[in-house]
């Protein structure tokens, strides 16, 4: 399918993915943490490729995870419920991604965040 002798040309990729409008970006991620209902499975030093296909945005994270209970541990300069800063148990940080996704003031992001539980991108869906 991409040439004899089992190998591929790089170019031709190139320029089928062009064809078909496939842009893929590698990533300087620092940490990826993907939390589920159970574990918090945190990638450090994950190599981060972002495919941009035809407008659908995909995230390809590659690295062994490290699994640990919800809640526990954090990252270096990740808040935490417990210091917060008085927000309610939810994170400035995640108080500003959701103000300026939704371009509303970090009061009304708090508030759709406490009202989600803190699920970002149902606040987000609330304010727009």
């Amino acid at each position: 399918m991409f040439g004899g002798g089992g190998g591929f040309d790089p170019q031709k990729m190139q320029q089928m993915m062009d064809q078909f409008g496939i842009d893929i970006e590698e990533l300087d991620a620092q940490e990826v943490i993907i939390r589920t209902p159970d574990e918090e499975l945190v990638f450090t030093d994950a190599e981060v490729q972002r495919m941009d296909a035809q407008g659908q945005e995909t995230y390809q994270v590659i690295g062994t995870p490290e699994s640990r209970a919800p809640g526990e541990g954090g990252a270096a300069g990740e808040v935490t419920a417990a210091d917060d800063g008085g927000s309610g148990g939810i994170p400035d940080a995640d108080i500003e991604i959701v103000a300026n996704r939704a371009g509303v003031s970090e009061d009304d992001a708090r508030e759709a965040l406490e009202a989600e539980d803190g699920d970002l991108a149902a606040a987000v869906e609330r304010l727009e």
